[in-house]
């Protein structure tokens, strides 16, 4: 009895949470009844429930919804128990050797990135940082490359809601000036952050594509005080490659 009564209500939530998660800017409840081919009260239904227990987000602005914290710590775990950190690893150790900076591995999860792991650098002079903990979407190269990847629309209304913050003097807090940093990061494939978010430190970051189900990105950070022209190009290229040799990785 129970069998037959939830299975069908279980594969229609599991439904839901698939468009929504496939759907770059978010879905409403009539584009999931649409696209699903289910009641709009059944849809209304089933997503307050998911948005209730944090499984699903709704944006107040634009009354999309897209996933949640709760969906994003079970895939963290999932995260630390599958293979993908096993792919990204060999490519950070060999990113920090290249660079002889530390690298960080994110997530995107709504309005900031979680640092999911860190290959250190060997130098005793370094930038370090727990597993876990959270940088603001809108700081640093790592939050101009998510931005990059969103539609420029969805973007735009990222940056109107959340507003722009001076973390330091060399912060871009001008919504002009820091869309063209967005649209450049979008043509070269990275973006770069020069002491805007830590005063004293440079760095580059670029997005890993290959897993479609959880934005992530890969960022080397170093002192600017030892980084010369030539060195900042020799990051950028590295990080970029990186990034890359991550996506074949997941591919094959």
């Amino acid at each position: 009895m129970s069998k037959g009564y939830f299975a069908p209500s279980v594969r229609k939530a599991f439904e839901i949470l698939k468009l929504i998660g496939s759907s770059r800017g978010g879905v409403g409840v009539s584009e999931i009844a649409r696209d699903l081919k289910m009641a709009k009260s059944t849809v209304h239904g089933m997503t307050s429930a998911l948005k209730d227990l944090g499984v699903i987000k709704r944006d107040p602005s634009t009354k999309k919804y897209t996933l949640g914290v709760t969906l994003f710590e079970l895939g963290r775990r999932a995260y630390s128990q599958a293979d993908f950190k096993n792919v990204a690893r060999p490519v950070m150790e060999w990113l920090m050797e290249k660079t002889q900076a530390s690298v960080f591995l994110g997530v995107l999860n709504w309005d900031h990135v979680t640092v999911v792991d860190i290959v250190e650098s060997k130098n005793d002079l370094k930038i370090t940082s727990p597993i876990g903990t959270t940088i603001p979407v809108l700081a640093g190269a790592v939050g101009k490359v998510f931005l990059a990847e969103m539609e420029e629309e969805q973007a735009i209304r990222l940056i109107k809601s959340r507003g722009l913050v001076s973390y330091t003097k060399n912060s871009v807090t001008d919504p002009a000036k820091y869309l063209e940093e967005i649209r450049a990061a979008r043509a070269r494939g990275y973006a770069t952050d020069d002491e805007e978010y830590i005063l004293g430190v440079w760095a580059v970051a670029a997005p890993i594509r290959g897993w479609s189900h959880l934005r992530s990105a890969i960022w080397a950070v170093g002192f600017k005080a030892s980084l010369d022209e030539k060195k900042m190009e020799a990051f950028a290229k590295y990080t970029k490659e990186a990034a890359e040799a991550i996506n074949r990785k997941i591919q094959e």
